[in-house]
């Protein structure tokens, strides 16, 4: 049942929390993210506890755990997949070519590149926190 409230809502942001922050942006710049080199760092040279960047007018956010327990005394870390995310690619040649690079630099491949019987060429990769990492394109 859809509750019509006379607004809309929109998708905005994907958060993450994460144990590492510089070495989980550095994953995710090797996925072509537009991150800048030093944005674990604040002016000061030290650690930000919030990174986010806008890709395709959509938000990618990173929060450190000291942060998120500073907000929520109770949180808990999450067991299991807590997040998966999908990068789409500009053919199946270059879901191959990333994941390659990804686990040549020791990333974890969870799937290695296959064509799926949904039509996509399709592979998975972990990121530093555990979090799945789908890479696709149409076969």
């Amino acid at each position: 049942m859809l509750l019509k409230l006379g607004m809309s809502v929109t998708p905005d942001m994907v958060g993450y929390v994460v144990r590492d922050m510089q070495a989980t942006l550095d994953f995710y710049r090797q996925l072509g993210l537009p991150i800048p080199e030093n944005a674990h760092l604040n002016p000061a040279g030290e650690s930000e506890m919030h990174v986010e960047v806008t890709v395709s007018g959509y938000r990618l956010a990173w929060d450190d755990l000291a942060l998120i327990r500073q907000l929520d005394s109770s949180w808990e870390e999450p067991r299991g997949r807590r997040i998966s995310v999908a990068f789409k690619t500009d053919s199946p040649a270059e879901v191959d070519a990333l994941y390659d690079k990804l686990t040549a630099l020791g990333y974890s491949g969870h799937t290695p590149p296959y064509n799926a019987f949904w039509g996509q060429r399709y592979a998975v990769v972990y990121d530093p926190d555990g979090n799945t990492v789908d890479l696709f394109c149409a076969l």
